[in-house]
């Protein structure tokens, strides 16, 4: 509904830039057990099949990884994805399984963090 005053506003997708937008999604798809909506060569939009926001990738010839923890000078991050598990042990096994990379550093006991294979990080936690 929108507010008076001001136009409806829907966060279709979240647009992550990659050197290969075809191998990132299908780390993606395999990890969360999403759908593949709609490819091109250097672009695709996945979805998960419950429905809300969609999660899409775009491949960027320049695109260079973030460093994390952030260190002065180096490429920052611009965003990081928590995904939320229900078994902590059990989701980074399959994480690793599937291509994910454990991060040396991990900040918490109840989360975890990993790069997916372009080096985005991206954090598993409980509930």
């Amino acid at each position: 509904m929108a507010v008076a005053g001001r136009p409806r506003f829907s966060l279709a997708t979240v647009v992550v830039d990659c050197p290969d937008a075809q191998a990132l999604a299908e780390f993606y798809r395999r990890l969360l057990g999403w759908e593949v909506k709609f490819s091109e060569p250097d672009w695709v939009l996945l979805r998960c099949p419950d429905g809300g926001t969609g999660l899409s990738f775009q491949s960027e010839p320049e695109y260079r990884a973030p460093v994390w923890p952030e260190r002065p000078e180096e490429q920052q991050k611009m965003l990081h994805l928590d995904i939320r598990v229900d078994d902590l042990e059990e989701a980074e096994a399959y994480a690793v399984s599937v291509g994910a990379r454990r991060a040396e550093f991990q900040p918490q006991d109840d989360v975890r963090v990993f790069f997916d294979p372009a080096g985005h990080p991206f954090c598993l936690f409980l509930h």
